[in-house]
């Protein structure tokens, strides 16, 4: 640890790159608010409807309406969701929720009162609770006071102590507590201080964390929560704690070495242990599939079903100028006019032996075992969607996907999506991958340059099938 801030106080500041792009719109779940003790406005979303009820504790870095910009954060929480209620919130003086006054810092017994409230509110009668980084110490105390409310307790890369002690020397020492406040006051919100928590990190990662970290908080209210964050101690608490609880941690995790997650489990009866490699704070990068197997078994009980993974070709679909189209005709015209529209995409998409996915707002989205019978179904679509009057934009893309309960899910499933949005009124985009795919078919195409795609790493060359 001190290595690392003192690496990071030796960089200059003058190199650091600007946020650039938002990721596109994506379908989220609605943001709601409840008042905590004292009238704090607490914002918080649920996801999924069946039971059990999973809480996810986030820490200071958070914020409920930006998580969703970045695929592999969405996919987790997607995927905490396919096996619970996810309930997520932000804490008072982070994110979304009321701020706190700048002299002042919310306590642990506030930031209770706040899950307490967002339970209330969302009618959880007990609940799973997911707590990691700095809330790891909340969700010990959540769970030693209020079992009645408590189903299990998962810990993620976290410490019941994070200072050094006579009796416990993993923490930081005082000067190194001081240098780490110090870092945090003059480079929040900046990938400097993104890669030292993501270490392994990719550009677009990094400009999406550091923007998330300017929305959850200022750098002043960040170095004061961290100054009485990082004072915490629930050693005494641990051997209270009485529900089920797993504690995961990553193996060179800088900030919060694997040595307090062990400390933890050794002192939380039957605690279950798991070790996952990589140093980035987060669970949703680097073995997150292992991670959400196991989180999902803990919950339910049930060791999930491993998805069947195989290639696929992916069309998205969607109708050009489809909100002012719908303002014109009214609801009920509208829906009649979607519905006509589903059902001759539908009969194309027979004939060309592709799958139906799913349908959201005007979009359309379909997998194809190879990617000369899914061009041939986008051009098939367009024509057939021009028989009514629409322009609809089309994109392609081949890649890896899982598939559990007829659901396709996986990087490819974004990258498709995001070749659909690129393209113009009537015109069929392709990735690189699939113009490739079909060279020496008969099929031509014209080169659309190279392209950033909102989300994913990297930029695309994307190719128009000719008419």
């Amino acid at each position: 640890m001190p290595q690392v801030l003192q690496a990071a106080a030796r960089r200059s500041l003058t190199s650091l790159r600007s946020e650039r792009e938002p990721v596109a719109d994506m379908d989220v779940p609605i943001t709601q608010y409840t008042s905590s003790a004292g009238g704090a406005d607490i914002a918080y979303m649920v996801m999924g409807d069946s039971p059990p009820d999973l809480v996810y504790v986030n820490g200071l870095t958070e914020h409920l309406d930006l998580q969703w910009e970045h695929p592999l954060k969405a996919q987790f929480l997607e995927r905490l969701a396919s096996f619970s209620r996810l309930i997520v919130f932000d804490r008072r003086g982070a994110g979304a929720s009321d701020p706190v006054p700048a002299d002042a810092v919310p306590t642990w017994e506030g930031w209770i009162e706040d899950l307490c409230a967002v339970l209330h509110a969302v009618g959880s009668e007990r609940a799973s609770i997911l707590a990691q980084l700095d809330s790891g110490p909340v969700g010990v105390l959540f769970a030693a006071t209020r079992p009645d409310l408590t189903a299990s307790l998962i810990l993620g890369n976290t410490s019941a102590r994070f200072m050094k002690d006579a009796d416990y020397p993993l923490g930081l020492t005082p000067t190194e507590v001081e240098q780490l406040l110090d870092l945090v006051a003059q480079t929040w919100g900046t990938e400097e201080f993104v890669k030292l928590s993501y270490p392994d990190a990719d550009p677009a990662l990094l400009r999406w964390r550091a923007k998330f970290m300017r929305a959850s908080a200022t750098p002043h209210t960040a170095a004061e929560q961290y100054r009485y964050i990082l004072g915490f101690d629930v050693r005494d608490i641990l051997p209270t704690v009485a529900v089920p609880t797993l504690v995961i941690a990553r193996s060179k995790f800088a900030f919060v070495p694997v040595e307090h997650g062990r400390y933890l489990t050794a002192h939380i009866k039957d605690a279950k242990f798991l070790e996952v490699p990589g140093g980035d704070a987060g669970l949703f990068t680097d073995g997150a599939r292992d991670v959400l197997d196991e989180i999902e078994e803990f919950v339910t009980g049930c060791r999930p079903v491993a998805p069947e993974r195989l290639l696929a070709t992916l069309l998205f679909t969607d109708i050009v100028g489809s909100t002012e189209l719908a303002a014109d005709l009214g609801d009920q015209r509208w829906r009649t006019l979607l519905k006509e529209h589903y059902s001759i995409l539908r009969g194309v998409l027979d004939e060309f032996g592709g799958r139906e996915v799913d349908t959201a707002g005007d979009g359309f989205f379909a997998t194809f075992a190879g990617p000369g019978r899914a061009l041939g179904c986008a051009r098939a679509m367009r024509d057939a969607a021009r028989s009514q009057g629409l322009e609809i934009r089309l994109g392609l893309h081949t890649g890896e996907v899982e598939v559990i309960d007829e659901k396709v899910t996986g990087i490819a499933v974004h990258i498709a999506a995001r070749v659909a949005a690129a393209a113009h009124a009537g015109e069929v985009l392709v990735s690189g991958t699939v113009a490739d795919l079909v060279t020496g078919s008969g099929l031509s195409f014209r080169d659309r340059g190279v392209h950033p795609l909102k989300g994913v790493p990297g930029r695309w060359h994307l190719w128009a099938l000719d008419v």
